[in-house]
């Protein structure tokens, strides 16, 4: 029993990591970029198309055709926390997420993403 409490304790205690993550279409090279607060919850994103209630309907659309043999979701970067000091953990997830999409532009023919209008 105290190896119980000593797991749930350190599971309580560990911060999840936070990233940015992509999903491609491997027929296509079509892109989907997006970030998470908590990486572990990209089981959680396979879910949502798996069971056809992704709200990006472009995306979703290609999953139910294609069928998940084409698609791999992989963890692009993990967000680097400052260890003292503030540290605002949305605003640097958003700025990375902001970096990758500046990279590899997954917008139209690209990509499920929306362009941001500035």
């Amino acid at each position: 029993m105290d190896r119980k409490k000593e797991l749930k304790q350190l599971y309580k205690e560990s911060k999840p990591e936070a990233g940015i993550y992509q999903i491609k279409n491997i027929r296509n090279g079509k892109l989907f970029i997006g970030s998470t607060l908590n990486l572990k919850t990209l089981n959680g994103k396979q879910f949502e198309l798996e069971s056809g209630s992704s709200t990006n309907k472009t995306l979703q659309n290609e999953w139910s055709t294609f069928g998940k043999e084409a698609f791999s979701i992989e963890v692009l970067e993990v967000l680097k926390r400052k260890e003292e000091g503030y540290f605002d953990a949305k605003h640097a997830l958003k700025k990375l997420e902001e970096k990758w999409l500046n990279e590899l532009k997954p917008y139209g023919e690209k990509g499920y993403n929306k362009e941001k209008l500035q």
